[in-house]
């Protein structure tokens, strides 16, 4: 399974030298890919443009959205910047796009919340006539989601949680992709949150990360991964469940973050 690390585009505190930084030493470090969250209503850095500014510094590591949530932005726009950040990176990217669950970035993108899954099938299908070469994900727990990923992606990616709540989603990914009768298997990424210099920081930042959720923010954040013991065990867990993939994003905008978790992971 390979390991890859979240560039902090939507962690508090993160500048554009700390991103270009991070995502030069992960370039150097055991990662796999750099991968960027997206939020619209958040004070964040916008995901293409965060990933455009890492592949300027980078030459190894892939680069991701994962996700990227793609009913906020036009097909054609989001063919853009996908096609813009391939480019870039010279073919190490790749898009991986859901519904999202914010109203409020809905309403200030002007999109409609209603319709989001029918926007989302229909930029896929834009997507895969205009460039069959970008690597795609999609992600999301509906069957619709499911249905979506078997049709027009290469692969899933998993929302995160423990390493139990990734098999069950990735029996249902693989089951999708049988009923289409597509070839082989899908490819499973998978994420999770850490922050092993300053938990109580990293947890709070998802507590106001997922506010949105209401008591669950607590549970998202009780799952924060703080020590090397945790990490180790979380990434054996996806491994044993056949992630081909997992994304440990950041919850901390510190450079030392991704040094500590390089030797965890060394």
């Amino acid at each position: 399974m390979k390991v890859g690390i979240g560039l902090p585009n939507t962690t508090p505190d993160a500048t554009g030298r700390l991103l270009a930084e991070w995502a030069r030493r992960a370039d150097a470090g055991p990662f796999s890919t750099v991968a960027v969250l997206d939020r619209l209503v958040y004070d964040s850095v916008e995901p293409f443009t965060a990933l455009a500014a890492a592949a300027a510094v980078t030459e190894r590591v892939r680069l991701a959205t994962n996700i990227a949530i793609g009913p906020l932005r036009s097909a054609a726009m989001l063919a853009k910047q996908a096609d813009s950040v391939a480019r870039l990176s010279d073919g190490r990217f790749t898009l991986g796009l859901g519904v999202g669950a914010r109203r409020d970035d809905y309403t200030a993108a002007e999109a409609d919340h209603r319709t989001r899954g029918e926007r989302l099938s229909a930029q896929l299908a834009h997507l895969r006539a205009e460039n069959t070469e970008i690597e795609l994900l999609v992600g999301g727990s509906s069957g619709a989601a499911f249905a979506r990923m078997a049709r027009y992606a290469d692969g899933f990616a998993h929302g995160g949680g423990p390493p139990r709540a990734f098999a069950s989603a990735a029996t249902r990914a693989r089951a999708a992709w049988h009923d289409l009768g597509r070839p082989g298997a899908p490819k499973l990424w998978g994420q999770g949150y850490f922050a092993l210099g300053d938990p109580d920081r990293g947890s709070a930042y998802l507590r106001d990360y997922y506010a949105f959720t209401g008591p669950f923010a607590e549970t998202i954040a009780a799952a924060n991964l703080t020590s090397a013991r945790a990490i180790k065990d979380f990434v054996r867990g996806y491994a044993a469940e056949g992630c081909d993939e997992l994304i440990l994003h950041p919850t901390v905008s510190d450079l030392d973050e991704l040094d500590r978790l390089a030797e965890v992971l060394a």
